[in-house]
């Protein structure tokens, strides 16, 4: 299961594989979730994530990057 949150609307898009997600199926559930997101400042603009190696896939941060200016990628979350 993989919740997309926010602070106001809580669960805004979710996913539910069976087994692991690869970096397919977490493009997918990236794809679908930037259908609900809005230019910066606006509610619904910042994605958070950590150091899951799918998030840092150069085909999930380019197609991030594509729709919107910039992508920070934490380097330690602890």
């Amino acid at each position: 299961v993989l919740p997309a949150l926010t602070l106001n609307e809580g669960i805004i898009h979710c996913n539910i594989v069976e087994g692991s997600f690869c970096t397919e199926t977490f493009y997918v559930f990236i794809q679908h979730l930037l259908e609900k997101m809005q230019p910066f400042p606006l509610p619904n603009s910042v994605i958070v994530m950590d150091n899951c190696c799918i998030h840092k896939h150069p085909e999930i941060q380019e197609f991030i990057e594509s729709r919107y200016e910039s992508i920070l990628v934490a380097t330690d979350v602890n």
